[in-house]
């Protein structure tokens, strides 16, 4: 791809109105994107399900976009835009009818992320369903899998460092722009990620979160992996959505079993009984997959605290905190007044502790120690 096209091809995708379905019209019918932004208004209104008002909407949209100071704000994001069709663009996301038509990724994306899994659940998740998203997605990841999750609080940042406590890969799809990340509280998360595997959105750098990004993203959940687990889901869960997705798509969908009162029970129990694959260990995930290399030690379920680094050396602002933390859940204003380190501070450290397995966050914002068992 030139760079005359790629340039087009991003002020397409900027173009106010121009969705993803949208821009595949108008390259197919224009023949690029060079020729599609070009294109008079009177040239646009010919194509099928644009008339008139909306062709010059759109002309006027196109004319607005910039593509360079784009692709500059992205560089000082320190993300690399990939637009559709060009090599390091993910062949998975082929598959989508609605495939977007750019990317922007922070971080890697490696060969070895076309074996992945996507974890997803509820935001407020109970202590058994973040022990269950970490223990699996350490499992999945020790046995080679890359996972793949939303960086949302709950579920998805479990299932994240689940999978970087295994030394795995990980890719956090987002439903906000690269320039912030989405709860100030993972922004130590988002930055291991990045590490260990790559953060990815389909949204403009300086787009901010808002509710219709997070559905419409969940596509891209579905897409990246080979199956979907769901972990605790209420009837209306945005995972559900992940899960009808990658059911579309024909890919496996799975689901951890709960208590029958337990809130996120419904959805994960409504998708059990429509047949995704009732999971309690890390080899009935496996087992849908006896095509793919895994080794055979890897995949076996082992004690939450093997994943564990049991040796981290701390920080000095880490070892404040740890003696600040109790076995019992403390919120965060009683940690700051006995570790003595502001909230900004005491959060980022709360997650590199969490990350390194030694503390555990719950809902309400409250944190307690993890004692691993030697």
């Amino acid at each position: 791809m030139d760079h005359e096209e790629r340039l087009a091809s991003v002020r397409l995708h900027l173009a106010s109105g121009v969705g993803p379905r949208l821009y595949t019209a108008l390259v197919e019918e224009f023949g690029s994107a060079a020729e599609a932004v070009g294109a008079s208004s009177a040239a646009l209104a010919q194509v099928p399900g644009i008339g008139r008002v909306t062709a010059g909407r759109i002309q006027g949209a196109i004319h607005q976009a910039d593509p360079a100071a784009e692709l500059d704000r992205a560089s000082r994001a320190g993300a690399r835009v990939l637009v559709r069709g060009e090599p390091d663009y993910p062949l998975a996301l082929g598959y989508l009818s609605d495939a977007p038509p750019v990317l922007y990724a922070k971080g890697t994306l490696e060969p070895e992320d076309a074996q992945a899994i996507t974890l997803v659940g509820t935001r407020r998740c109970s202590l058994y369903g973040q022990d269950q998203s970490e223990r699996l997605a350490g499992g999945l990841a020790r046995a080679g899998f890359t996972i793949v999750s939303g960086l949302a609080r709950g579920i998805d940042s479990a299932a994240h460092r689940g999978a970087l406590a295994a030394d795995g890969r990980t890719l956090a799809v987002l439903g906000n722009g690269l320039g912030t990340v989405y709860l100030a509280e993972n922004t130590s998360l988002a930055d291991a990620v990045t590490e260990r595997g790559a953060l990815l959105s389909e949204f403009p750098v300086g787009m901010g979160p808002s509710a219709e990004n997070f559905p419409r993203r969940n596509r891209i959940l579905a897409a990246l992996a080979l199956g979907t687990v769901v972990v605790e889901a209420g009837r209306r869960s945005g995972a559900l959505i992940t899960a009808r997705y990658a059911a579309e798509l024909g890919k496996d969908v799975f689901a951890v079993p709960n208590r029958v009162d337990a809130p996120g029970a419904a959805g994960v129990h409504a998708l059990i009984r429509d047949g995704a694959t009732l999971v309690e260990k890390v080899t009935d995930v496996l087992d849908a997959f006896p095509d793919l290399d895994v080794p055979p030690s890897t995949g076996q379920d082992e004690p939450r605290q093997a994943t564990l680094n049991l040796k981290a050396n701390l920080s000095a602002e880490e070892a404040r905190l740890m003696e600040a933390l109790d076995d019992e859940p403390t919120p965060v204003d009683v940690l700051a007044s006995r570790s003595g380190l502001d909230v900004a501070r005491l959060t980022g450290t709360l997650t590199l502790l969490e990350l390194k397995g030694l503390a555990r966050s719950l809902p309400g914002g409250r944190f307690l120690r993890r004692r691993p068992q030697q």
